[in-house]
């Protein structure tokens, strides 16, 4: 089902723009002509999906000479369209997104997710999990980071964080979170890349204190 989707969406991309490169998760995707480039997860949460629980996604996101500058996120079993454009903020379904206002760290809801590679790296994410898990209200582990991140954008969870993602796992989360009024970062507050490993997403209000939990579990 992934390689099937991602070959239907690729097919109706290259015929509505032939000249824009496609970087996708199945395969080698495509070089473009031009300073337009679309990400594509074609199955976020393939697990999920193999396994019948009911939490995946499409994700696709447009860049334009590096920067992403739109983004949109179906869940087809909720029905759930998440979109976002650079500067004109997101929305669901057509209705605007806006972040939590929970304060605190200790009344927050938060998401993680962990490393595909968790049975042989030491960076597996339980150091983090163990910590968040003793100070926030309560945490999930649904399996698909870009779900993960609409449900910050439109206040069901406060933060989230993981690592070891890839672009195409954030390209259009990250837009949406941030076009919700949130704010996206790697673990020591650098300035979000799709091309880094580390991404917290929050609303905002609760960033620091989470960026001081990921900084302390690192010393």
């Amino acid at each position: 089902m992934d390689h099937r989707a991602e070959a239907a969406v690729i097919e109706i991309l290259g015929k509505e723009f032939p000249a824009h490169g496609i970087l996708t998760e199945e395969s080698k995707g495509r070089e473009g002509s031009g300073a337009y480039r679309w990400i594509l997860d074609p199955l976020d949460g393939t697990t999920n999906y193999a396994h019948g629980y009911p939490f995946f996604c499409v994700s696709l996101a447009l860049e334009k000479d590096g920067q992403i500058i739109w983004g949109i996120i179906y869940d087809p079993l909720r029905e759930e369209l998440f979109a976002a454009e650079a500067g004109r903020g997101a929305t669901v379904n057509g209705r605007a997104l806006k972040v939590s206002a929970t304060r605190h760290i200790h009344q927050s809801f938060l998401c993680t997710g962990f490393p595909y590679d968790m049975r042989e790296s030491p960076e597996d994410n339980l150091r983090y999990f163990s910590r968040f898990a003793k100070i926030a209200q309560a945490i999930r582990r649904d399996g698909s980071a870009a779900l993960d991140l609409c449900y910050v954008a439109m206040g069901r969870f406060d933060g989230f964080w993981e690592m070891k993602l890839n672009p195409w796992d954030v390209a259009a989360g990250g837009l949406i979170v941030t076009e919700a009024g949130g704010s996206v970062t790697g673990f020591s507050g650098d300035p979000f890349t799709i091309h880094g490993k580390e991404i917290l997403a929050t609303n905002g209000l609760i960033h620091e204190e989470m960026l001081t939990v990921l900084s302390k579990q690192r010393e």
